[in-house]
């Protein structure tokens, strides 16, 4: 039975593969029944029917040979062979008596029009065909008009058409299913793509904020250690005790960053907290150990920031201090605060700086701009993305009498769907 089954559906695969070789077949078989049909006689309907009670006549047997043959192109051409079958079939009811099953190849015609076009065409189209053939098979016929095999002729038509039509709208489901399966599909892969793409974005910018801040330390500190290397050895060692401390810093965050982008099986990432203000003392520390006084003002808050706008508050502060290290000058100041207003968080950082004394002010790359760009950098604009993103605002521009400020307004509450960083559930308060 196994077999059985596997050959059939092998042959099913293969006529659905060579439709023409399909229609042949079926016309074959069409011109056989037509053929067995003509030597049967019905009988008065008072007795089974006997076979081999008449014989067709060669002209019948001409007219079935043409309808069946027809049918090959019936797929190609379908309202013109549903024409040309149901022409014959007329001439056979007019010119025969009795006449032969022509018929049934007209039956398969119509079957095909309806499967293969919309349904007013099929009504239009079956209700002529179904009409002319019943009318010519009651008065052209041999028997009787209520005949039942005159009225036969009615049922097979009509049940053709409305098989057909079934058919039709069966492939239409099915297709429109298939179609919006396959949208899906392509709308879930553009939804992927678009995480991709934002997933590499946010590690561009944390990357940029651990490598923009520790190499300038380290560049700094590397310069104090050269500059006095000779006449105070004690304070070179210093200098490079910071550079060492930096690049550590430097390593093992970008040790957690670089972990996210492990795959399923790869070793465990990192377990260590991300950066926030729970370690904003640390940050500001590092800044102090390389010339830049920072004075900080936070205020407590006993709710929690959630963790990804803790993590931009930090960033932000981050990358504000680095700022203003590379830019404003020898003997800038800098001012840090983070405030709670209402259901927002605001995180200020001001300098006095006067530009950077290698270059002079407005002139060459890295350059702040009262729009709140970096000319040759992507600091600020890290910045903007990384609070925007949050639904947020931040301004950045020149302070009136000297100096630049940076102003980022946070929400409490993340915009929805923003991934919690690992081992910083809950976030962290605002620290004094």
């Amino acid at each position: 039975m196994t077999t059985l089954s596997s050959g059939f559906a092998r042959a099913r695969r293969w006529l659905r593969d060579h439709p023409l070789a399909f229609d042949a077949t079926l016309a074959f078989c069409t011109l056989a029944v037509m053929i067995c049909s003509s030597f049967t006689d019905p009988g008065d309907g008072h007795g089974p029917p006997a076979f081999g009670a008449r014989t067709p006549e060669l002209f019948s047997v001409l007219l079935m040979t043409l309808s069946a043959a027809v049918l090959v192109l019936r797929r190609r051409r379908p309202m013109q062979v549903l024409a040309v079958t149901a022409a014959l079939s007329a001439v056979e009811y007019v010119l025969m008596d009795p006449p032969a099953p022509v018929v049934m190849s007209a039956v398969i015609a119509l079957y095909t029009v309806a499967s293969r076009t919309d349904r007013p065409t099929t009504w239009r189209v079956g209700l002529l065909t179904l009409g002319g053939l019943t009318a010519a098979a009651m008065v052209f016929g041999s028997t009787p008009w209520y005949s039942q095999e005159n009225f036969g002729v009615f049922a097979w038509t009509g049940l053709a058409g409305a098989a057909g039509d079934a058919v039709r709208s069966r492939r239409a489901f099915v297709d429109a299913i298939r179609e919006r399966a396959e949208r899906a599909e392509r709308t879930r892969e553009e939804e992927a793509r678009r995480r991709v793409a934002e997933e590499r974005l946010r590690i561009a910018r944390d990357l940029h904020d651990v490598v923009a801040h520790h190499i300038a330390l380290v560049n700094v500190q590397a310069g104090v250690a050269a500059h006095v290397m000779d006449k105070r050895p004690d304070q070179a060692k210093v200098a490079l005790a910071h550079v060492r401390d930096a690049s550590r810093s430097a390593l093992n965050e970008l040790r957690v960053t670089v972990g996210l982008l492990r795959q399923q099986g790869d070793p465990e990432a990192p377990t260590e907290p991300a950066p926030g203000l729970a370690v904003l003392g640390e940050l500001v520390t590092t800044f102090r150990n390389a010339g830049l006084p920072v004075e900080v003002a936070c205020v407590d808050g006993r709710e929690r920031l959630p963790a990804a706008v803790d993590l931009a508050a930090y960033r932000v502060i981050q990358e504000a201090l680095t700022n203003v290290r590379k830019h404003a000058g020898a003997g800038a100041k800098a001012e840090v605060s983070v405030v709670r207003v209402g259901a927002t968080a605001e995180v200020t950082v001001l300098d006095n700086g006067r530009g950077s004394t290698a270059r002079p002010p407005g002139a060459g790359p890295g350059r702040r701009t009262e729009d709140g760009l970096d000319s040759g950098g992507h600091g600020l604009i890290g910045m903007r993305e990384r609070v925007t993103a949050l639904g947020g605002a931040l301004t950045a521009g020149p302070r009136y009498g000297g100096g630049f400020r940076v102003h980022a307004i946070l929400p409490v509450e993340a915009r929805a769907g923003e991934p919690e960083r690992p081992g910083t559930a809950g976030g962290t308060g605002l620290r004094r």
